[in-house]
């Protein structure tokens, strides 16, 4: 007998007569639901399609380390895929480690050493950069939306070893930041509460509620993202508009300042040198944006919503980075006496967007300002466990990282992951110590410069993929998204990525007052700027020389596994005939966004 439907297999409606006393049909099983209780424990249960390569198996070329068996781990990871469009788009636009946080986590600084034109021209840099390497990064996690994403393109279009340690490298980054950031919290706390309430009551109140979002999975990480943004986007928007009625004399005070702060103290402090010491300042500004791509990984159509989220890179970079520091400089001069505590140094608990607020004589704006930017603080803690969660998950995946942390539940969480760097933000309890100036320093040394290893590993990675792609007799026509810049942005994007490197480098070895500096103090310096590179390479090469990783040739890679869309050739083309009936407004919209 041929069995039509599938339904006659399990007698329901079409097979089995109905019950006179009863609504249920014969042969029918009836489903039962547990608790709450029992449904919230099971979530918590290793998801049964996980399946992992057994650590140490050799691969087909007879190495420890099989980089296809690493590829279908990362492609084939049971991370929920529940991210919507709005999702990564506000990702895109304030999920990173944001502009409010970067010039109060280090208060007015990069403004005093530099002056505000070397402000803004570090960031233009800095953004044309980011840009280059966010596009990257888009075309190919739209091809491969993997686990692990731009750590995994390391492995599997560079070196594994080298994938290996900017895994770790990118992971060490966000494991930092949560503690670096509920300090940050708890000084902006500080602008009201005056020592009065102990720090350890906030730290526990931040710590709480942003392991909490996390365990709500990442369709929690998204909304709370999603909120986050739209807070920060309403802000700048808002401090834009004011900024400039200050600025032409509409504030309290009512005079004109227009650029009479660029003239006297002037544009620039400190000479070229004042100029390279803003570049850390702006690559820890813009850290968090390539969680775009990370985030790839759990979205439901990454080919449709991730071409939009890195388009948007550019508004970003224009409106929040360049446009409100233009006018912060405008507004605030690097000598200002506001920027400075009682011993003479840049304090740590005070915005320069705030300083401008107060100068204009408004009263009550600024604590509206300081909350915002304590939402943006919660906002990269928030960023800070996802991104260091999903990493660690993939390294695992890899046989990278110890195989605990790649425990993946039912709910598509990686549990292990996700509490590791919870408790790590325990060491955020320093803020209610002595010390919290030491280890505010350090952490941020570890997560500063590391995002310029991350961005220049992003760039190679396109550059050796396109290569590999053309060399396997592939096109571009057959990209769903292709980067703006093309191959020429990422080797821009390479350059500009060394450049800060060397510029970075300069600083820490001959800082703006190192001849007021003891030979203790020199060495203090240079690694609290340049301390990524010794961890990068302490990852590097012992990894290279136990695993024995080669170098990935470009006829030799793996461009097949992990593409999601098995039909791309034809839903591309579907997409160019529809993009064709277009009136030219949408064309041109779709283009930047």
């Amino acid at each position: 007998m041929v069995v039509d439907d599938f339904d006659d297999m399990y007698g329901t409606e079409k097979s089995f007569g109905r019950n006179s006393q009863s609504s249920q049909y014969y042969g029918e099983s009836s489903v039962h639901r547990d608790g709450l209780g029992r449904r919230v424990l099971d979530s918590f249960k290793r998801d049964p399609n996980m399946n992992m390569t057994p650590k140490g198996s050799l691969g087909a070329d007879g190495k420890v380390f099989d980089v296809e068996e690493a590829a279908q781990n990362t492609a084939s990871s049971p991370l929920a895929r529940k991210l919507k469009g709005r999702h990564l788009q506000m990702i895109a636009i304030g999920g990173s480690i944001g502009m409010f946080d970067s010039m109060h986590s280090i208060p007015g600084e990069a403004l005093h050493n530099g002056g505000p034109a070397s402000l803004v021209i570090s960031y233009c840099l800095v953004g044309i950069m980011l840009y280059c390497t966010v596009h990257a990064l888009g075309e190919m996690a739209v091809l491969f939306p993997v686990a692990g994403s731009f750590s995994a393109y390391s492995t599997r279009f560079l070196d594994p070893a080298w994938g290996f340690a900017m895994g770790w490298n990118y992971a060490m980054q966000w494991l930092v930041v949560l503690p670096l950031e509920i300090v940050a919290a708890t000084l902006t706390i500080e602008y009201w509460n005056h020592e009065n309430i102990n720090n350890s009551a906030f730290v526990a109140i931040f710590l709480v509620l942003i392991i909490a979002i996390n365990l709500f999975g990442v369709r929690g990480y998204g909304e709370a993202e999603f909120i986050f943004a739209i807070v920060k986007v309403t802000a700048v928007i808002g401090f834009i508009i004011l900024g400039v009625i200050i600025n032409v004399g509409g504030g309290p005070n009512g005079s004109y300042i227009g650029g009479k702060f660029w003239r006297d103290p002037g544009a620039f402090n400190n000479g070229f040198k004042g100029l390279c010491t803003t570049f850390v300042n702006a690559a820890f500004a813009f850290s968090g944006t390539e969680l775009v791509g990370l985030a790839a990984a759990e979205t439901a159509n990454p080919r449709k919503s991730l071409p939009t989220a890195v388009k948007q890179v550019f508004w970003r970079i224009t409106l929040f980075y360049v446009v409100s520091l233009t006018i912060v400089g405008l507004l605030v001069p690097y000598d200002d006496p506001g920027l400075y505590n009682n011993e003479g140094k840049t304090d740590a608990s005070v915005s320069p967007f705030v300083i401008a607020i107060k100068n204009a004589g408004i009263d009550g704006l600024p604590s509206v300002f300081n909350a915002v930017i304590m939402i943006a603080v919660l906002s990269v803690g928030n960023s800070s466990i996802y991104g260091s969660s999903r990493t660690l998950a993939a390294l695992a995946e890899q046989s990278q990282a110890p195989r605990i942390f790649a425990y993946i539940d039912r709910k598509g969480r990686p549990l292990v992951s996700i509490a590791f760097a919870s408790a790590l933000g325990l060491l955020s309890f320093l803020a209610a110590t002595p010390r919290q100036k030491d280890a505010f320093t350090w952490m941020l040394a570890l997560s500063g410069l590391s995002a310029i290893f991350t961005w220049s590993s992003i760039c190679f990675a396109h550059i050796r993929f396109r290569k590999g792609w053309k060399r396997q007799g592939h096109s571009l026509d057959e990209l769903a998204f292709k980067s703006q810049p093309g191959i020429w942005g990422s080797w821009i994007g390479l350059f500009f990525n060394m450049l800060v490197l060397v510029a970075q480098f300069w600083v820490a070895f001959s800082p703006l007052d190192y001849k007021d500096l003891s030979t203790r103090q020199l060495v203090e310096n240079f690694f609290s700027i340049y301390l990524a590179l010794p961890v990068t390479l302490l990852f590097y090469f012992p990894y290279k020389i136990l695993n024995r990783t080669r170098i990935i040739r470009s006829y030799n890679m793996d461009l097949h596994t992990g593409i999601r869309e098995l039909n791309i050739e034809q839903l591309i083309e579907e997409e160019r005939e529809e993009r064709k009936n277009w009136p030219t407004w949408k064309k041109v919209y779709k283009f930047f966004c």
